[in-house]
């Protein structure tokens, strides 16, 4: 076999290895979803990847993210059809990251599909990929497609966007490139809930949140990102992953986080390298493959850590 060829047919095979890895955990970890009653008419819903939101409006329902799978999309929708018959009639997207996007393959047709205008561009480029286009991922991370025919049909492009779908008011905010270039998080101003996508992830606490600098995620933009959410006026707010949040406690986040940061800048303005740096500021080693091994307080070497991609951006400025 040709080199290039054999080496073609190598990359495509451990990539289906570590797919089918990721899908067996899926698998393994499958339970039934778990839904929180915030207001009467708010709910979060957690379990099948990241955590989503559930408003019932006058006439329809509103959906924050949309689960992994299609599988996962339709244990959602099942699960709103238990809590209200009203039908689904719009879905916001946190961001562009598979667990919280791909499950909307399941929703129902025609529905208004609402996100940044950068999370669709991330979405189109994963697709372009597949068809020869840019990589838009590490070497050897592969996260399962966008579905096609269920990319946003409604954009944001400005940093405050405040909208009334099904009688209830939303605010749609996006500060700065955080955790993507196209986050945005949901604020109901009436029930003071946010919803933040993984700028709040608890499975990534502070001072370790993961960036996607491959998606123009920024460290700095993170940083002003966490200090928009607690301007805000609330004391629930459900994460991306893991468990509703106080403002104190991502006021903590924030200090910890901005610390680290700080230090960060210091060592680059000193001159010293991504290893010295690495070890100044006690970044763990790498973790063994798989969640387990990170688990254990490893980095998951599948992507960048914030030690890192703070460096990225403040050399690449010249800072």
């Amino acid at each position: 076999m040709h080199p290039k060829k054999l080496s073609r047919a190598l990359a495509a095979a451990l990539v289906l290895i570590a797919f089918s890895q990721w899908a067996s955990a899926q698998g393994r970890a499958a339970a039934p979803f778990m839904v929180h009653q915030l207001t009467p008419n708010v709910y979060w819903v957690e379990g099948g990847g990241g955590n989503s939101g559930v408003i019932v409006g006058d006439k329809g329902v509103i959906v924050v993210d949309a689960k992994t799978t299609a599988a996962g999309g339709k244990e959602l929708v099942e699960d709103i059809a238990k809590i209200t018959p009203k039908p689904i009639t719009t879905v916001i997207l946190t961001h562009s990251d598979a667990d919280h996007v791909n499950g909307v393959v399941s929703f129902p047709a025609g529905i208004t599909i609402i996100a940044h205008e950068n999370c669709r561009k991330e979405q189109q480029a994963a697709l372009d990929e597949e068809k020869g286009g840019p990589p838009v991922a590490p070497p050897g991370v592969h996260e399962p497609l966008p579905p096609a025919d269920r990319l946003p049909t409604q954009l944001i492009s400005k940093k405050r966007e405040q909208l009334k779908i099904d009688g209830v008011k939303l605010e749609l905010l996006h500060w700065a490139p955080a955790h993507t270039s196209g986050d945005l998080v949901i604020y109901l101003p009436d029930q003071k809930i946010v919803f933040t996508g993984d700028i709040i992830a608890l499975n990534n606490p502070a001072p370790n949140p993961i960036l996607h600098r491959e998606k123009g995620g920024s460290s700095e933009g993170y940083i002003t990102t966490v200090k928009g959410l607690v301007s805000l006026n609330s004391d629930q707010f459900v994460p991306g992953h893991g468990d509703l949040q106080t403002k104190a406690a991502i006021q903590k986040q924030l200090e910890l986080t901005e610390a680290k940061w700080e230090k960060i800048k210091a060592l680059v303005a000193q001159g010293k390298s991504l290893d010295e740096i690495r070890a100044a500021v006690g970044d763990p080693p790498p973790a063994p493959p798989g969640a387990a091994g990170a688990a254990r307080g490893g980095w998951n070497p599948r992507w960048p850590t914030f030690t890192e991609v703070t460096y990225r951006d403040l050399t690449s400025k010249g800072s």
